[in-house]
């Protein structure tokens, strides 16, 4: 999959079945190359589009499924983090 294909995907979390945003970034580890989190930006200020000040990190491992229009995470609200 590439990261392209990632970033058509809906992000929505399963604890409350809240839709997140789609897929904007990834941070890798730089010694193994490995995926360790999909960065999502969080909720707009101005009619859910302009000034987001959060953005959610959200490491690899609470990916719970990968499907071919959504992405399944299990995000709790201490994972929002201040740009």
């Amino acid at each position: 999959m590439r990261f392209l294909d990632l970033c058509d995907k809906e992000v929505i979390n399963i604890n409350n079945c809240c839709y997140l945003g789609h897929v904007r970034d990834m941070e890798f580890d730089e010694c193994s190359g490995c995926i360790c989190a999909i960065i999502v930006p969080g909720p707009g200020k101005y009619m859910g589009c302009f000034c987001r000040e959060e953005e959610y990190v959200i490491p690899w491992c609470n990916i719970v499924r990968i499907g071919p229009d959504i992405v399944l995470v299990n995000l709790k609200d201490e994972m929002r983090h201040k740009i």
